[in-house]
Order: structure tokens, then C-alpha cells, then sequence
């Protein structure tokens, strides 16, 4: 079996989890580390369980042979930039979401990667989730019909009490509610609806809190896509609430509706006047750790030994999401004026 070595770009709480996840995939082993502040070699090897080198140069690490992926986690506006360079340098990538802050960006990283061979997987992790697998399961074996409706919603208040908040609050690296934390929730809603997406309508606005004050953009969006299909989605991206962490997900079809984990399926004959439980986990924190990073990176560990792309977020399939995210945020900037994706120059 090949074993990929994987260099870290950007040191933070995400990386953190990501070589805890990378290490425990059966091809992945984290052998590098760049950051532009001093680490310590030693240091992080007995932290991570293994040797791993450390580079205050990018260009120094992207130049390692030994190095067959490159794993990028640092601040969104460097994500271009260091996706690209890693692309030229024959690296697989692993990117966190954002992409990237503008969709010219995130198209130059596709044709970047697409040009030098390279495969690519975004960290759009909650496909892979429990709760999503379960949900789409359910769609595929028609127990909810024909999905006519559905809304996915992030709730979850980026304050000072986490640790997203020191660099969230910029416009540069936070880019809008959906950019920086709602695109979780987006993406989720285009994975079960299914269709191509024709036109989004979206409003934004912001708390009058004193604990969101720092903010440089709206902090609360609501998002209604027009699918090519007929169907119609919602998407609210909240991070200036004041409550628990909830992604919640409403599905109605022509068979049945689901809610959370919760369902009714005419095909099933389950009892309309109550809803049937489903048993599966929950995406009920935003805390990295507990995030399904592990079920991700195998499945792109996989797709590389087998030289395709891998499963559901990929970087065409993921440029996808991210052309009607920032649709959606020009829909917002224009003040709910419709935006075909189609437009997007």
C-alpha cells in the first residue's frame, strides 16, 4: 500500500485536527510542518507520534520530494496563493474552506491543479458525517420522493469565546457569513437537493450586539435558491446568535419529509401524526476535533491509490458550491437582487 507523506501549511487548532485524522488513515503520515512562527522539530514530533521536519520557507517544503501532499490551513486569503504554488509543485491538496475569498481565486486553484495533475479535496467535511450519510441514504433509497423543498441552516455565534474569532472579524479572511462558516451549511443543502442550481436571492444584516461589534460584514444571511429542476432551497448562515450550535436541515418530498433525524415516509407507512427517529450522530458542534476529518481523508487517500477524483468534495465539485456562495453574497451586496450563477463572470 502507498503511503502519502503529508506537509502542513499553517499551524492552528484546524491543523491540530487534521494531523490527528491524517495519522489515523491508513496511507497518511503528517512529515511536515510550515509555519511562519517558530515551532519546535522535537517538540511536535512527540506531540504527533513521529518525525516530522519543520520549514519557515514555503518554497523550501514545496521543494521536498519526500512530500507527496500538501495540506493547507492557514488564513483564507492565503489560500490562493499557497494552493497554486503547492499545484505547480506536483502536490495533492488538501484545502480548508474557504477555497478561497473571491471566485476568480478558487477557479485559478481548479485550473492550477487540473494543469499540473494534481488532486484536490476541500473540506466541506460534514458530507461525510453521520448525519449527512444517514440523510442521503434516505434520498437515494426514495423514502422522502422527490425533494421539492429543502433548507439547511448554520447557527453557531463566532464571538471571542472561540478561537476563529481573532482573525474571523476581518472582511479579508472572514469574506461574509457564508464564506467563512455557513458554506457548511450551503453545500450540505446542494448535496441533497441534488439539482443544478439557476438563480439565488439572498439578504444579509447583523446583530446589534456588542460582542459581534468587531465584525467588518454582515454577520447573518438568508439565502433562497432556484433550482434548474423546479425546486426551491433555503440556506440561513448565522454566526452572530446567541445559543447552542445547530445545523438544521428541513427536507420535504413527494414521499415523506425529513427533520433533523427525524422522518415521515408514505413508503414506509410511518405515522403522519408523529415522526419516526432516526439513529445516527448529530452535527451538533463546531469544534474541530469532532469534526469527520478521518472518514474524509481516507476517502481521498483512497481516490488517489486509484488515480481518480474523490467523492463528493472534490475541487470541480466543490467550485460548484462555491459559485453559488458567492452568488448569493453578490445577491446580498446588491440588496436581494436576483444573481443567475450562470452570470458570474
Amino acid at each position: 500500500m502507498k503511503k502519502y507523506n503529508v506537509g502542513i501549511i499553517g499551524y492552528g487548532w484546524a491543523a491540530t485536527a487534521h494531523i490527528d485524522a491524517i495519522n489515523a488513515t491508513k496511507q497518511g503520515k503528517v512529515g511536515a510542518i510550515y509555519s511562519s512562527r517558530p515551532l519546535d522539530a522535537a517538540e511536535l514530533s512527540a506531540k504527533h507520534g513521529g518525525p516530522i521536519k519543520v520549514y519557515n520557507d514555503l518554497d523550501a517544503m514545496l521543494a521536498d520530494p519526500e512530500i507527496d501532499v500538501v495540506d493547507i490551513t492557514s488564513y483564507p486569503s492565503q489560500h490562493r496563493n499557497q494552493a497554486v504554488a503547492a499545484a505547480n509543485a506536483k502536490k495533492h491538496i488538501i484545502l480548508e474552506k474557504p477555497m478561497a475569498n473571491s471566485l476568480q481565486e478558487v477557479r485559478e486553484i481548479v485550473s492550477a491543479a487540473k494543469a499540473n495533475g494534481v488532486k484536490g479535496c476541500v473540506c466541506f467535511e460534514c458530507r461525510f458525517s453521520g448525519q449527512f450519510t444517514v440523510t442521503k441514504a434516505l434520498i437515494d433509497q426514495g423514502l422522502l420522493g422527490d425533494l421539492h423543498y429543502g433548507e439547511v441552516d448554520y447557527y453557531h455565534g463566532i464571538g471571542p469565546w472561540y478561537g476563529q474569532f481573532r482573525w474571523n472579524t476581518g472582511k479579508k479572511d472572514g469574506g461574509s457569513a457564508l464564506l467563512t462558516a455557513g458554506c457548511h451549511a450551503l453545500d450540505a443543502l446542494l448535496m441533497v437537493m441534488g439539482g443544478e442550481v439557476d438563480s439565488v436571492t439572498s439578504f444579509s444584516t447583523k446583530s446589534k450586539s456588542e460582542i459581534f461589534a468587531p465584525y467588518e460584514y454582515d454577520t447573518s444571511s438568508c439565502t433562497l435558491i432556484r433550482f434548474k429542476n423546479g425546486a426551491v432551497g433555503k440556506c440561513a448562515a448565522i454566526v452572530d446568535c446567541l445559543q447552542p450550535y445547530y445545523f438544521h436541515t428541513h427536507l420535504v418530498g413527494s414521499q415523506g419529509s425529513l427533520l433533523d433525524n427525524k422522518f415521515h415516509s408514505n413508503k414506509l407507512h410511518t405515522d403522519k401524526k408523529a415522526w419516526s427517529n432516526l439513529s445516527m450522530h448529530m452535527l451538533d458542534s463546531g469544534d474541530v476535533a469532532d469534526h469527520p476529518y478521518q472518514t474524509q481523508f481516507q476517502a481521498f487517500f483512497d481516490a488517489l491509490d486509484e488515480g481518480r477524483d474523490m467523492p463528493l468534495t472534490s475541487f470541480p465539485e466543490s467550485l460548484r458550491s462555491f459559485e453559488v456562495i458567492f452568488a448569493a453574497d453578490r445577491s446580498a451586496e446588491l440588496g436581494g437582487v436576483p444573481v443567475k450563477v450562470s452570470d458570474l463572470s
